[in-house]
């Protein structure tokens, strides 16, 4: 007990334990109705083809790891994956630079009518993306941006869920560290990327990340404005690869999981910066 105390560890107590249990016996079976359709996917796409009928079953009674290389030889997911890549890094970067702007205003400068601004930009976030659909697309028509980059990057170079985001965490940070920097002779574009975003690096990951999905699974919007082959992302190739494909599932499997390895990479990789970053921002649940 004494070297429990040196170690600055506490002692099971049985209530602890109890409770240990019963959230691993709620929890893993959890995990596993998750998983499931994942690890489904996964074995389909090594299934032979042919055999993913009645009765169904989990586990393949022989690994085509070919069907992969037939997959990505039946359409051309390298541009798929390409289109997809250049349209989510451009929403990343333009989302960080222009949402830590508008966040460090909202947070920290003092204008006439802020507040009520700031509620105008979280009230957007109840307009569903249907409602502004029509009008969106008939912009992008009169600009004549059909099948371009353009059209698939600007309309989401912004969203008022990621200037909240930075907002809340913005607001976590002393007064005085700016004041700091203001005596220093730090302009506001300095202070803002010297002292509070570096401050805030784990939202940015946050948001960077939320940035990231919203531009690898968005399916809706380039469907209509980027119908050409060699525009579209990798949800489009996919749909397009179902369609040509309606019967050969462990095709439609193998590219699936290929698309789905960069996002679940990313989280793996920006896990602890994510769970630090919904913290500091308020949005735990």
């Amino acid at each position: 007990m004494n070297l429990l105390r040196r170690l600055g560890a506490e002692p099971v107590t049985p209530r602890k334990a109890r409770t240990t249990l019963i959230l691993a016996l709620i929890l893993i079976p959890a995990a596993f109705v998750v998983l499931v359709p994942y690890l489904w996917m996964f074995t389909t796409s090594l299934k032979v083809r042919g055999t993913t009928g009645l009765p169904p079953y989990l586990f393949p009674n022989a690994f085509e790891f070919g069907n992969y290389l037939k997959a990505w030889q039946a359409a051309p997911f390298l541009r798929y994956y390409l289109n997809t890549t250049i349209v989510a890094v451009a929403i990343i970067a333009s989302r960080v630079v222009l949402a830590s702007l508008a966040a460090y205003a909202f947070a920290f400068l003092r204008f006439p009518g802020r507040n009520l601004l700031f509620l105008l930009f979280l009230g957007t976030m109840m307009i569903p993306f249907q409602a502004t659909i029509i009008p969106s697309y008939l912009i992008i028509r009169d600009l004549q941006w059909f099948n371009t980059f353009q059209a698939l990057i600007v309309p989401r170079m912004v969203d008022a869920f990621s200037i909240f985001l930075l907002r809340q965490a913005f607001i976590s940070i002393p007064r005085d560290y700016l004041d700091a920097a203001r005596l220093d002779g730090c302009s506001h574009w300095q202070a803002l990327w010297k002292v509070v975003v570096p401050l805030n690096s784990a939202s940015v990951v946050t948001m960077g990340l939320f940035a990231f999905l919203f531009a690898w699974n968005d399916y809706l919007w380039p469907l209509l404005v980027a119908n050409s082959e060699q525009m579209r992302t990798i949800q489009l190739g996919l749909q397009v690869f179902a369609g040509r494909y309606q019967t050969e599932w462990t095709y439609m499997m193998a590219g699936t999981v290929t698309a789905t390895l960069l996002p679940l990479i990313l989280f793996l990789a920006a896990q602890r910066s994510f769970i630090s970053g919904l913290t500091r921002s308020g949005l735990k649940g």
